[in-house]
């Protein structure tokens, strides 16, 4: 998802530290295997996905493994045997959520403390986004296992469904109704965006991910969490521009997803004057050029990433309608507001404007309020990246993007780590996290569910 810059809370420095700390060993006195982390990551995007080659080595490819395809359903499946090697229980939930779970020394019944992310990409995207946290989740319980090591607790991992919104167009969508702010049914009745006649519940029979239990946090019927922690890219510029090795996310920005239909008339572009044309691509492109400006004046961000025209539209036919999407995105929930409500007057005077004007209607597909995490998770992450890469190597920061674990901080702890991308790039083919950095992050993400972990024992 998009990023946008933020001024970090904590001082830039020239020299940071870009490498494990070599002073001491890790608090938990584990070490993640960071050659088999990385070899998860490209063995699983190579067999289920990998698309758009953009150089020659075979991790050079983008990835186009959207929501229950066949590549995601096989990539569930291999999920499914690694953390059944692992002695893990897993159950899958009525919207596909998978929930693997490894014991801890207490034998509690508390809800896990989970490590989070997701397996679907977009159409056009990379190898980081998303499957970097489950696979360094893996990889964190693999450490655990192999080394004999128990928390106090349960912990576990989470793969949650059509995170993206890319096939099925509501983003964050599993997490959503995990967390009770999307109606289940409406998300079962999603529509594949290239072909309606296939919906999201249709698909989850299909490969067998309907699952008994509920998408639900209520521990009556559902899965609740004890806490949740997600490893991610950062999807921006600023770990890299820093030189920080580590972002402790405090939380995640405002943003809501429009669909707007304009309305107009087919009509002969050459005996057709315009003072008689009813021209809706016309009236949609001023108004996406209007939403950019209006934006820009809030200190926001808007965006269309989806413009549609029938498919028998021709080259010497005014369209009869256009389909535009709008995203809006801000820190403060207010200013998203604001932005809505100026595009939607300036809208309505566009489509007055030209000829005979033209009509709209719009729905809101996604409202994602803004997030604040939670403090005690967000000081194991700190510690964790202190004790990591020092003082110098980790700064707070606020994401841009939406995630799963906006809506896990609704129900149980949560908090973010991001790790650097080249160039700030996601969403894109030649997205790409340096297998360092992967390691480091994965690294961090296991020191501070440990600290967790303890500190939860301690108030026990």
């Amino acid at each position: 998802m998009a990023s946008t810059k933020f001024i970090p809370k904590r001082a830039l420095l020239s020299n940071p530290s870009r490498t494990l700390s070599t002073t001491s060993n890790p608090p938990s006195g584990l070490k993640i295997n960071s050659s088999r982390l990385w070899e998860s990551i490209h063995q699983t995007c190579n067999q289920w996905g990998a698309a758009h080659r953009y150089g020659p080595h075979p991790e050079e490819t983008g990835m186009a493994r959207l929501t229950l395809t066949d590549d995601d359903a096989h990539a569930r499946r291999w999920l499914a045997d690694e953390v059944h090697k692992l002695g893990c229980s897993l159950q899958v939930d009525q919207m596909g959520n998978m929930f693997a779970r490894q014991a801890g020394s207490l034998r509690s019944s508390a809800p896990m403390i989970a490590m989070g992310s997701h397996l679907d990409t977009q159409p056009r995207g990379g190898r980081y986004d998303g499957v970097l946290g489950v696979m360094a989740a893996l990889e964190v319980l693999r450490t655990m296992k192999e080394s004999g090591f128990r928390t106090g607790f349960d912990v576990g991992l989470v793969n949650w469904t059509n995170e993206e919104g890319a096939r099925f167009p509501k983003s964050m969508c599993s997490s959503g109704v995990w967390a009770g702010a999307i109606p289940i049914e409406q998300a079962w009745d999603l529509r594949d965006i290239q072909n309606p006649k296939v919906t999201l519940r249709s698909e989850l029979e299909r490969h067998g991910y309907l699952g008994e239990l509920a998408c639900s946090s209520d521990p009556a019927t559902g899965y609740p969490l004890g806490a949740h922690f997600e490893l991610h890219i950062e999807q921006g510029p600023i770990l890299q521009e820093t030189g920080r090795s580590i972002g402790v996310v405090q939380g995640a920005q405002g943003y809501r997803w429009l669909k707007f239909t304009v309305h107009g008339r087919d009509a002969h572009t050459g005996t057709t004057p315009l003072s008689a044309r009813k021209d809706p691509l016309l009236a949609a492109a001023r108004m996406i050029a209007a939403s950019n400006d209006i934006a820009q004046a809030h200190g926001a961000l808007a965006s269309t990433g989806v413009l549609q025209i029938p498919s028998n539209a021709s080259t010497n036919t005014v369209a009869s309608e256009t389909t535009f999407t709008l995203d809006i995105r801000h820190p403060e929930d207010s200013v998203v507001h604001a932005v809505q409500d100026a595009c939607l007057s300036a809208f309505g005077r566009i489509a007055a404007q030209d000829g005979k004007g033209v009509t709209f209607d719009w729905t809101l597909d996604t409202d994602s309020p803004a997030a604040k995490f939670d403090e005690g998770c967000i000081g194991a992450v700190r510690d964790a990246a202190e004790g990591l890469v020092g003082a110098d190597g980790w700064l707070d920061i606020t994401s841009g993007a939406g995630h799963d674990s906006v809506y896990t901080s609704k129900h149980c702890p949560t908090t973010m780590i991001f790790v650097p991308c080249r160039d700030g790039v996601s969403h894109h083919p030649e997205e790409y996290c340096r297998a360092e950095d992967c390691a480091i992050g994965t690294q961090a993400l296991l020191e501070a569910v440990v600290r967790y972990d303890r500190s939860m024992v301690e108030k026990s």
